[in-house]
């Protein structure tokens, strides 16, 4: 873990240092989750529907080449559904992705990149459709997660973004079954 920070504070400055010679800015993002999580590698849960809200800043290597590091606020878990009620399982993390992106051309661009994330808040819920089976509890995710993402988007001249991003998640949430988050952001983005 030690590690993975490190490499972020290196590219970090990285990043830093070259916004004195590029185009640089920074903005503010948001938008919706759709958040699951994969059990074993094999059974896929049901979608929570959230949101993401944070800060970017982005760097430009040369024309077409950027480093973007972000700082994250993003809701995640799942939901499962039957005949007795709704499960839902409440995560939320503040994340760190680093993304190398890639402008084809002017507007269009493609992303990948690590995350590192840390747990803020967790809660597991029952709703029966019955009040009176309804509970509320918390168990223990592990506090760190780690993945990497995919996406691709659109950015305007004036500095606004549209983009959509798929987040693997690999590290367990849990200790057993090895589940792990998978996240779908979709996001708009404004330059300050």
């Amino acid at each position: 873990m030690k590690t993975i920070f490190k490499i972020l504070f290196i590219f970090t400055i990285a990043l830093t240092s070259n916004a004195q010679t590029n185009k640089s800015n920074a903005g503010l993002k948001g938008g919706y989750n759709l958040a699951a999580v994969s059990f074993d590698g094999e059974t896929e849960t049901g979608q929570r529907h959230s949101f993401h809200i944070g800060f970017y800043g982005e760097s430009f290597l040369s024309e077409s080449v950027a480093l973007q590091v972000e700082l994250l606020y993003s809701q995640q878990g799942y939901e499962l559904k039957d005949n007795s009620g709704t499960f839902t399982q409440k995560l939320d993390y503040v994340n760190l992705p680093l993304m190398l992106k890639l402008y084809p051309d002017e507007a269009f661009f493609l992303e990948v990149g690590p995350q590192v994330g840390l747990a803020v808040s967790h809660k597991e819920e029952f709703d029966s459709s019955f009040g009176l089976f309804d509970t509320s509890q918390e168990f223990d995710p592990q506090s760190f997660d780690w993945g990497v993402n995919f996406g691709t988007g659109f950015k305007t001249e004036s500095g606004v973004s549209l983009g959509v991003r798929y987040h693997l998640g690999l590290g367990n949430v849990y200790d057993e079954g090895n589940p792990k988050n998978r996240v779908w952001q979709f996001s708009i983005g404004f330059d300050f």
